[in-house]
């Protein structure tokens, strides 16, 4: 079955960096478009960027150049690149892929960023 395991969050200040991990299984990873999301307290998941079996990625409505998502197919896992992070940032990221119309989704991983 597919199963998505995320690492890597954790406190950090404002403009830290963190990398996001998620390992994937169950499916051929390389095959799938692969994205990570997002969903602080009170609102909604969002979109934070998507990276496709090409390895073409897009971004949701976040500050360009802060996030940079890319992928392994050899370990089959994709991770996400997050520079000058802000208290806005804070969130549990998602990792999510789409097979046959199902949303595969992550268990999540907190990210706060504070001082």
């Amino acid at each position: 079955q597919v199963q998505l395991v995320e690492s890597g969050g954790g406190l950090v200040q404002p403009g830290g960096s963190l990398r996001l991990s998620c390992a994937a299984s169950g499916f051929t990873f390389s095959s799938y478009a692969m994205g990570w999301y997002r969903q602080a307290p009170g609102k909604q998941r969002e979109l934070v960027a998507r990276i496709f079996r090409g390895g073409i990625t897009n971004y949701g409505d976040v500050e360009k150049g802060r996030f940079t998502v890319s992928r392994d197919n050899a370990k089959n896992t994709v991770y996400l690149g997050m520079n000058n992070l802000k208290p806005e940032d804070t969130a549990v990221y998602y990792c999510n892929t789409v097979r046959g119309g199902v949303d595969y989704w992550g268990q999540g991983t907190q990210v706060t960023v504070s001082s």
